[in-house]
């Protein structure tokens, strides 16, 4: 099974809230945003959104120009069932990221859910290159990955864990660091997973 037949079969079997990464509010992301204090015409995506919670608040909040990206069609059509008529107010893009290529230079560049699924070093790079190529001069990268005290497997895959030295490594040669935090994520079968959030400016080329 591919990386794409994977997620669609999640997102086809099982519910809303029969996923570790549910949350109703995404507190954590929702704040690191704020941080930022972007206006509400900045151009913000969404890396492997599918059917997260954070398009909804940022449509509520006005926020005008909002991509989400994920691979699997099946999360991103619940998300739009989901927000109803709101569904028309966000951009909706069925890709794989690393293979992800558009026009738009975006202000906010936020994943919660895509970036520890790359384990292999050419992934990361990969994925780090085409993050700050679709940044532009002043963006920001909002990455929320698994810490070193998180699981070693997310949906029975492997996954890369990072403490705020190591990310920090890795994203040096297209990033510098302006915050980081680790924070503690309940899924809903009462399980703890620690979560290391950090925020980057994009370094001029």
């Amino acid at each position: 099974m591919n990386k794409k037949q994977h997620w669609e079969t999640v997102f086809t079997s099982k519910k809303i809230d029969e996923v570790s990464w549910y949350q109703q509010t995404p507190q954590d992301s929702i704040n690191f945003i704020e941080q930022l204090e972007l206006p509400n015409t900045a151009a913000i995506i969404d890396v492997g959104g599918g059917d997260s919670f954070l398009a909804d608040y940022l449509v509520d909040k006005g926020y005008s120009n909002i991509t989400v990206l994920d691979i699997s069609s099946a999360a991103i059509k619940r998300a739009k069932q989901r927000l109803g008529r709101k569904a028309a107010k966000v951009k909706w893009i069925v890709a794989d990221v690393l293979e992800f290529t558009d026009t738009i230079k975006y202000d906010c560049w936020h994943d919660r859910a895509a970036f520890h699924f790359f384990t292999k070093e050419d992934e990361v790079k990969s994925y780090l290159s085409i993050a700050q190529q679709h940044l532009n001069t002043y963006g920001k990268l909002i990455i929320g990955t698994f810490s070193t005290d998180g699981p070693e497997k997310c949906s029975s895959l492997p996954v890369k864990r990072y403490n705020e030295n190591l990310l920090t490594s890795a994203l040096q040669h297209w990033f510098t660091k302006i915050n980081c935090v680790t924070t503690n994520h309940t899924t809903p079968f009462k399980t703890v997973q620690n979560f290391l959030f950090c925020s980057f400016k994009k370094l001029s080329t």
